[in-house]
């Protein structure tokens, strides 16, 4: 199945496109897609922190050493 794509015109300082495509090793295409997946997980893991401590697990390490 093919992904949908958007088109994007951005502006962006050019230090900083130079700085981010020499760390990444790849072009500017793939190092901004990498960027925006690094901000999405970013969110996600931010939501999974609020569970911290409210998430009881049942769990005894006996049990699990028996694989």
């Amino acid at each position: 199945m093919a992904q949908l794509l958007k088109k994007l015109t951005i502006e962006v300082p050019t230090d900083l496109l130079a700085r981010v495509t020499t760390a990444s090793g790849q072009g500017v295409t793939p190092t901004v897609r990498r960027g925006l997946e690094l901000v999405a997980a970013a969110g996600a893991y931010g939501r999974l922190r609020k569970f911290r401590g409210n998430v009881k697990f049942h769990v005894k390490l006996s049990e699990l050493r028996q694989d």
